[in-house]
């Protein structure tokens, strides 16, 4: 925040492709950029309506966001009429004549060259805007900050097909996408994003200050960092017992004992949803939680509490075929005095799966 200089929004661009590379994602990834004054230009010389608040400059810009899934094919049906999906439901387009949506669909053709070639593609397209070669000057610039900086177009290209599709970014914009092969060959999946937005400060404070930056897509990089096999499926950072809700009376009991074992440093999760144990404890499996605490009203009479393994369990049903060799194996519950429920699980969690439970 606080500077207008491209040499900012450059910088983020590196700090996304740094991140990503210690995350040994180097090569599998390209920064993509785009700017808003460029569209903006683009859309006053197609002759666009372009006031304040103009609906037709937004429908416009929507359906660009839409390139990567839809394709130019689909883009082009939406900048002009309408399209129709596979399903049959029909989707209003943004009206543009046939002469304006060729204007647009050549500054989209624009991508896929250097950085250089795109922003003289892009002088050529803008002609006497003011606003279209401001924003190609931006772009000038970013491009001299990377060559400066030795981040070539192998990490970093700039692309007209990129122009996120909230209204408040004012001029460049940027998605990080992982580069990845599927069954159509390669295709990018966005896993961060951002851009410039110097009017967003000033509709909260009155104040007019200058910022950029971005946001990377957490759950999703985790997804591909798991399916590459560059990260534990069950990470260790993630909650280690649940805490099960049985009966809503004893809540407070339930909070009690989560936070008795936060206090003792294992990380405890509370089960907040609503369902059956059942449906509890696949939740905890999902999330790759390994113990579950389960108490109702009888275990709180009796001063106890059960405590359940789902590692174990999976390490019984994959090795025994048979129910009745299942129920003779089945270890993965032991019921507990309720004073030593912490000593239990922390035990638990240091033996790992392997360690017998006592019925």
């Amino acid at each position: 925040m606080g500077s207008a200089r491209m040499a900012a929004d450059a910088e983020i661009c590196c700090v996304l492709c740094d991140a990503f590379e210690e995350l040994g994602l180097a090569g599998k990834f390209v920064v993509r950029i785009g700017n808003r004054h460029v569209l903006n230009g683009v859309l006053e010389t197609a002759g666009v309506e372009m006031e304040p608040d103009s609906v037709t400059a937004t429908r416009v810009m929507r359906c660009i966001d839409k390139f990567d899934r839809l394709g130019m094919e689909g883009v082009v049906k939406l900048l002009r009429q309408g399209r129709m999906d596979e399903s049959g439901d029909f989707t209003e387009g943004a009206g543009l004549t046939d002469m304006q949506a060729d204007v647009v669909v050549e500054y989209l053709n624009a991508a896929g060259r250097s950085r250089r070639d795109v922003c003289e593609a892009l002088r050529g397209i803008v002609g006497e805007s003011q606003e279209g070669n401001r924003g190609v000057d931006e772009l000038a610039e970013i491009d001299e900050f990377l060559t400066a900086a030795g981040y070539d177009e192998n990490k970093v290209v700039f692309d007209p097909t990129v122009v996120r599709g909230l209204t408040y970014y004012t001029g460049p914009v940027f998605e990080a996408s992982l580069l990845q092969t599927g069954s159509a060959g390669q295709y990018s999946m966005s896993i961060a994003g951002g851009g410039r937005y110097d009017s967003l400060v000033e509709r909260f404070t009155g104040q007019k200050v200058p910022a950029t930056g971005a946001s990377i897509g957490i759950d999703r990089l985790v997804d591909v960092l798991k399916g590459r096999g560059q990260l534990a499926q069950n990470s260790t950072a993630g909650p280690q017992v649940l805490v099960t809700q049985m009966d809503k009376k004893l809540a407070n009991e339930y909070v009690r004992w989560t936070f008795e074992l936060r206090r003792a440093g294992i990380r405890a999760e509370l089960y907040l949803g609503s369902g059956s144990i059942g449906k509890q404890l696949k939740y905890a499996d999902q999330r790759g939680i390994p113990l579950a605490v389960i108490a109702g009203e009888d275990e709180l009479e009796h001063g106890t509490v059960s405590i359940k393994d789902l590692r174990r369990g999976k390490e019984v049903a994959s090795k025994v075929a048979e129910r009745s060799e299942w129920l003779k194996h089945e270890q993965t519950q032991q019921t507990v005095p309720r004073g030593e429920m912490v000593e239990r699980i922390a035990g638990l969690l240091a033996g790992g799966p392997d360690q017998e439970a006592t019925p």
